[in-house]
């Protein structure tokens, strides 16, 4: 293997079903998190299965809290109430990308909505994105996962073939695509994200680096 590639929201940052507790909410929307529960959440089920979209999703979200706080109800908004503290990076995925540089790996991100959902906010200029040899983020070139050439381009400028990149995404319709563009990919699911991290360990052979 030759490179590391990584999606951030949910990957790399934790999710913000995840963070969701933090609110100062009704537990009416706190407690929909997606799989993380307790309550049904049909719309990030319809995400999941590919009849949503994760923008859409939280732009709705992100209405409904605006609604309850007064706010203007935007996803940028939302996001800064939800990753208002320091920490919201996985320990286990910033060791994991250490890792593979010191192994001589290649370590890139491919995200659709850093910009988008987090603007100029301390954490997109947070250090540990600085340990990316390059982002990828499609709110700035306009192609979106599971766009092919998505996937097409992360691979131009990692200069790596798709057999030799390991891509970890949350979101099932993104890990589709990269299997279709022959990428070898591993599925985050937020119940155990660990157990995501520690087969990239097993395909990136970093057992010994750990």
């Amino acid at each position: 293997m030759r490179a590391l590639l990584l999606d951030i929201g949910g990957v790399l940052l934790t999710s913000g079903h995840e963070r969701m507790t933090m609110l100062a909410a009704p537990p009416e929307f706190t407690e929909v998190r997606g799989v993380l529960g307790p309550r049904p959440d049909p719309a990030w089920d319809d995400v999941l299965t590919g009849r949503g979209r994760e923008r859409a999703y939280w732009a709705d979200r992100a209405a409904g809290y605006g609604a309850l706080t007064g706010g203007g109800g935007t996803v940028p908004e939302l996001m800064a109430a939800l990753y208002d503290d320091d920490g919201p990076f996985r320990p286990a995925v910033i060791a994991l990308m250490d890792d593979a540089h010191r192994a001589g790996l290649a370590v890139a991100a491919l995200t659709n909505d850093l910009a988008a959902f987090h603007g100029d906010a301390d954490l997109t200029r947070h250090p540990v994105l600085g340990r990316f040899d390059v982002v990828v983020d499609g709110s700035v070139t306009g192609v979106l996962k599971p766009d092919p050439r998505a996937y097409a381009h992360a691979l131009e400028v990692l200069g790596a073939p798709a057999g030799e990149v390991v891509f970890l995404d949350d979101i099932p319709g993104n890990c589709a695509g990269a299997r279709a563009a022959g990428i070898v990919t591993v599925e985050v699911d937020l119940r155990d994200p660990d157990a995501a991290v520690e087969r990239a360990r097993d395909l990136l052979a970093l057992r010994a680096a750990a």
